[in-house]
C-alpha cells in the first residue's frame, strides 16, 4: 500500500471512530434533557451551548492550524473532548446529574469542534495526491453518513438497556482509541509554517486570515453565497420532524424514517461523488446540487403521501455530498496551505451561526404559519440561489480544474 493511502486509512479510521462515540453522547445528550425537562427553553440552551463556542473560538483555531502541528491539534481536541465526558460520568455515577454539568460538557464539546473542523479540513490535503481529494472526501462523507444513520438507533437502545453514563464511557473508549492510532501509527511531516518560529500576534496571523479572503473575490463569494444558503436550508434541516408529527401523525416510526431516508441518501451520495468525480468543473456540480436540494424542499412543502416524502428525503441525502465534496475540494486546491486553516475557522464560524440564526427566524414562524409553506418559500428561494451560483463568473471560473488556470 502506498504511504498517503496507509495514512489517510489510518487517519480516517481514528477520526470516524472519535465520530462514532461523540454522536452516541450528543444524541443521549439532547434525548436526556428532551425526556427530563420537555422544555423547549432547555432545549435552546442546549442548542445555544453546543453553537456558539464553536464560533467564538474558530477565527482562533484557524490560526492555530495554521501555526502549529494539525495532527498534534487534533490529538489534544480529541483528548480535552474525552477528558470532560469522563469527567461528567464519574460526577453522574457518584448522583451530580445536574443539567448545567449537561450544558457546559455540550460548550466544552463544542470547543473542540472548533478547533478539529479547520485542523481537518487543512490536514487532509498533507495526506493526500491532489487529484485523489474527492475521491477521499467523498468516501469520508460515506462513512459519517453510516455513523449518522447508526449512532441515532444505538444511541436509543443503550438508553433503554443501560445508563446514559454507559454512553460517556464509550465515548471516552473511542476517543482514547482514536488518539492512540494516532499518536502510535500515524506518520506525516508537520507542515513548513508550523516549522517557523513566529513573532507575530494571534490577532495579526487572524486578520492576515480576514485581509486574505477579503482579497480572494471568489471567497468572498462564495462565503457569501454559504451564509445565505444555511439560513435557508433550517426549515428543511430542523423542521421536518415536526411537520411530520403535525401532517402525517407522531408515530416514533415516521420520525425515525425520516432520519434513516436522508443518512441512507448521504451515503449512496458519497459514494456517487468518489466513484464520479463530479463535473469538470467543481461548481457545476454544487450547482446541480444547490438545484436539486431547492427542487426537494419545495417538494417536501406540498407532497401529502408518506411514502413519497421520503423519496424526496432520499433524493436530497444524495446530492448534499455532491455539493459538500466539491467544495471542499475546492479550498483545499485552490486556498494557500499555510492560510487554508484559517479559512476553514471562517467557514467553521459561518456553518456555527447561519443556521441558528435562519431557526431564530423560521422556528417562531413554525408556530404561526403552515411548516408546509416555510419549506416552499425556501425550497424557490434555494433555487433562485443555484442559478445565482451557475451565472456568476468569478465562482464559474473558481470552479475551473488547476491545470486550466495554469495554461
Amino acid at each position: 500500500m502506498n504511504d498517503w493511502k496507509k495514512n489517510i486509512v489510518l487517519f480516517l479510521l481514528s477520526q470516524n471512530i472519535s465520530l462514532f462515540g461523540s454522536s452516541l453522547v450528543q444524541y443521549a445528550i439532547f434525548w436526556h434533557i428532551t425526556l427530563t425537562t420537555q422544555s423547549g427553553v432547555m432545549m435552546t440552551i442546549a442548542i445555544i451551548c453546543g453553537f456558539l463556542p464553536t464560533f467564538f473560538l474558530s477565527p482562533f483555531a484557524g490560526v492555530w492550524a495554521d501555526r502549529y502541528s494539525r495532527k498534534l491539534l487534533i490529538i489534544l481536541s480529541d483528548s480535552g473532548i474525552a477528558i470532560s465526558t469522563l469527567i461528567l460520568a464519574i460526577l453522574f455515577l457518584l448522583g451530580y446529574n445536574m443539567l448545567w454539568l449537561l450544558f457546559v460538557v455540550s460548550a466544552i464539546r463544542a470547543l473542540g469542534t472548533a478547533i478539529q473542523m479547520p485542523a481537518v479540513g487543512a490536514f487532509i490535503p498533507q495526506l493526500v495526491p491532489q487529484d485523489k481529494l474527492t475521491q477521499v472526501n467523498g468516501t469520508n462523507s460515506s462513512i459519517q453518513a453510516l455513523i449518522m444513520l447508526v449512532s441515532p438507533m444505538l444511541s436509543a437502545a443503550l438508553l433503554t438497556l443501560a445508563t446514559i453514563e454507559i454512553i460517556f464511557f464509550i465515548d471516552v473508549i473511542t476517543a482514547a482509541l482514536a488518539v492512540m492510532i494516532l499518536i502510535l501509527f500515524l506518520r506525516v511531516p508537520v507542515h513548513a509554517k508550523a516549522l517557523q518560529k513566529s513573532d507575530i500576534g494571534y490577532f495579526h496571523d487572524m486578520y492576515a486570515g480576514f485581509i486574505y479572503i477579503s482579497q480572494q473575490d471568489y471567497l468572498k463569494k462564495l462565503f457569501l453565497f454559504c451564509a445565505c444558503y444555511f439560513i435557508l436550508v433550517a426549515p428543511v434541516a430542523f423542521l421536518t420532524p415536526l411537520q411530520v408529527v403535525r401532517s402525517f401523525g407522531g408515530d416514533v416510526w415516521r420520525l425515525t424514517a425520516i432520519e434513516v431516508s436522508f443518512s441512507l441518501g448521504m451515503m449512496l451520495g458519497g459514494l456517487i461523488i468518489a466513484s464520479w468525480g463530479g463535473f469538470k468543473n467543481r461548481v457545476h456540480s454544487m450547482t446541480l446540487s444547490i438545484l436539486i436540494v431547492g427542487g426537494c424542499t419545495f417538494a417536501l412543502g406540498i407532497v401529502r403521501v408518506f411514502w413519497i416524502y421520503l423519496f424526496f428525503m432520499v433524493l436530497a441525502g444524495i446530492v448534499m455530498p455532491i455539493f459538500n465534496t466539491p467544495f471542499t475540494v475546492l479550498l483545499q486546491e485552490k486556498v494557500e496551505d499555510d492560510l487554508l486553516g484559517r479559512v476553514f475557522g471562517v467557514l467553521g464560524m459561518i456553518s456555527s451561526t447561519m443556521m441558528p440564526l435562519g431557526m431564530l427566524l423560521f422556528g417562531p414562524l413554525a408556530d404561526i404559519i403552515k411548516i408546509e409553506w416555510l419549506l416552499i418559500g425556501t425550497g424557490l428561494l434555494i433555487f433562485v440561489e443555484g442559478y445565482f451560483l451557475l451565472s456568476n463568473r468569478v465562482l464559474i471560473e473558481a470552479g475551473k480544474p488547476i491545470a486550466e488556470h495554469e495554461v
